[in-house]
């Protein structure tokens, strides 16, 4: 790990099962959880419920092994942000050690009983997004660019591609396509957050987009890629896992989430600054239902399919 601006913690607590549960990022993984059973829901074939409920938990589990090995390898800096100093490593709850072995034991169970339970494409690529979060993301992009946000979103882009693999045994152009959506979403998630938290980010010399390239290019980035994404959230609405309802859903939530990009666009840092990054702020508050709201769309609309077949 990277010793900038750490300390190890001066006295350890003894760590309590709350500790090592927070060590798997419970609120990452419900995500990870909520996109896995979407794709696997959305997908053309129906798959038995114990293999269905037995194959998310094992990505839930992969998804906490993920979030073990990122709080173990950047322990560091997470005890120089202020948002990040109270996690179990930086406190002194839990030792390095403990949080390795946690990860790479729930790793390793979790990819086998994936395979097991479903089938190997499902448990090689759990495996792919374990590595690629805890190894190129955590470990190599997020302190070497400013575009670690960018390439590394494409590890919580898997979640809905390995429900749709747990189903059929494959990957389609469905299943890529709601990979993208959560791949083009997180520049925009993360660079909002970036804005009225930049200090912490310098503090811990984190090379965020704010940091490297000033707040005004970030605003002209979220712009950018916010508009990227609604167009391809629109799109989306006339593929096999739209339909009229996602399409309507879709129309509304873009047009707000690009009107709040261009909002924070038009701001210059003396006046988000003097309100508190008010709008910022607002706009991040809505990226946090955007991915919720257009799942649980292609959830309604794979139903509404579902049910006119006479398959649910």
């Amino acid at each position: 790990m990277s010793d900038v601006g750490y300390s190890a913690p001066t006295q350890t607590q003894d760590a309590q099962m709350g500790d090592f549960f927070a060590l798997l990022k419970p609120r990452v993984m419900s995500l990870v959880v909520f996109t896995a059973l979407v794709g696997l829901l959305a997908a053309p074939v129906t798959v038995n419920p114990v293999v269905a409920f037995a194959s998310i938990l094992f990505v839930a589990v992969g998804a906490g092994a993920s979030g073990a090995l990122n709080m173990w390898w950047d322990a560091d800096i997470d005890g120089v942000m202020r948002r990040t100093a109270r996690r179990p490593i930086p406190s002194g709850r839990v030792e390095p050690g403990e949080a390795l072995g946690l990860g790479l034991g729930l790793s390793f169970l979790s990819v086998m009983m994936l395979g097991l339970a479903a089938n190997l494409l499902a448990a090689a690529l759990l495996a792919f997004t374990i590595f690629f979060y805890a190894v190129v993301y955590s470990m190599w992009l997020k302190r070497a660019t400013p575009q670690n946000i960018v390439i590394g979103g494409a590890a919580g882009a898997f979640p809905p591609v390995i429900g749709w693999a747990i189903a059929t045994g494959g990957v389609s152009v469905e299943a890529w396509l709601m990979f993208a959506l959560i791949f083009m979403w997180t520049p925009p998630h993360f660079w909002a957050l970036a804005l009225f938290m930049k200090s912490d980010y310098d503090d811990a010399g984190v090379p965020m987009l704010t940091v490297t390239h000033g707040r005004r290019t970030t605003r002209t980035h979220i712009l950018v890629y916010t508009v990227l994404l609604a167009v391809l959230a629109l799109a989306t609405g006339f593929t096999a896992i739209g339909g009229p309802a996602y399409l309507a859903t879709a129309l509304v939530l873009n047009a707000l989430f690009v009107k709040g990009a261009v909002d924070i666009w038009r701001r210059d840092e003396a006046q988000a600054e003097a309100d508190g990054y008010v709008v910022e702020k607002k706009f991040f508050r809505l990226s946090l239902w955007y991915l919720f709201v257009h799942f649980s769309v292609i959830l309604v609309e794979a139903a509404m399919r579902a049910f006119a077949l006479g398959a649910w």
